[in-house]
């Protein structure tokens, strides 16, 4: 392998520089709960059984129309869309804004950061490398949040979701847009992330070097694409980041 010097390195966010401790289901009950209240003291006459299946269903919905296509349509879309077929179609983002807030404060409490996260980025900014965020999100506040709450941020030169620019992971526009942003091009750089189908087809789709963090990635999906799908490097965690980096930049 000849040698290669990244000047950028992109993450994926959740699963890879933080993690879930939360049970999916009783903490989507819990952020749907949470949005039906801010909504009703907000002075929207909803019937909560049926705005809770409704709102459900349209995330579900939505969920799998975007794994399809690629494409991040928002929460704040799904909601707004909603509540307009509800009676209330002018609903803007000044309302929409804090009722997501509401809805994501309970997801965000559970998303913590790995032990071994800050280390590791230290000692990539240390070597000079660029360092930014790419997360399939269908919020882009509820992402900056938690960059903010876990203490990401004096890292990153860059932290950009799919919610604010319309497409998601394996889309190759989304690593365009990040390294133009970076002024850095795609053999400079390299992905990091949890999702076989996400980050690494996405990242050698756009010409970047693809490492697969295994620590949170037996999933279904990544099973599924386990034979088709073949990172260029792997690691068990992101202790082990920088040496690998600086392996790579050396000649054999």
């Amino acid at each position: 392998m000849s040698a290669r010097r990244f000047d950028a390195i992109l993450f994926d966010l959740g699963n890879t520089l933080l993690y879930f401790d939360g049970v999916w289901p009783e903490v989507q009950r819990e952020a749907d709960a949470q949005l039906l209240a801010h909504l009703q003291n907000e002075g929207f006459a909803l019937d909560a059984p049926s705005f809770l299946q409704q709102f459900r269903a349209r995330i579900t919905e939505y969920y799998a129309q975007r794994e399809a296509e690629f494409v991040e349509h928002t929460t704040a879309y799904v909601l707004k869309t909603l509540l307009a077929e509800l009676g209330y179609p002018d609903v803007g983002p000044q309302q929409l804004s804090p009722a997501l807030r509401a809805l994501y404060a309970a997801s965000q409490a559970h998303w913590l950061l790995e032990d071994d996260c800050l280390p590791a980025l230290q000692a990539l900014k240390n070597e000079g490398h660029k360092l930014a965020i790419i997360s399939n999100a269908g919020d882009d506040e509820d992402v900056q949040t938690l960059v903010d709450n876990t203490g990401l941020r004096p890292y990153f030169d860059l932290v950009l979701s799919s919610a604010a620019c319309g497409v998601r992971k394996p889309n190759p526009r989304i690593f365009k847009l990040a390294l133009d942003r970076l002024g850095v091009p795609a053999n400079g750089a390299a992905m990091v992330g949890d999702t076989l189908g996400a980050d690494i087809l996405g990242a050698q789709n756009a010409g970047l070097y693809s490492i697969w963090l295994t620590r949170r990635a037996d999933t279904p999906a990544n099973r599924a694409h386990a034979s088709t799908i073949v990172p260029d490097a792997q690691i068990p965690s992101l202790a082990q980041l920088p040496s690998l980096i600086k392996e790579i930049a050396q000649p054999n």
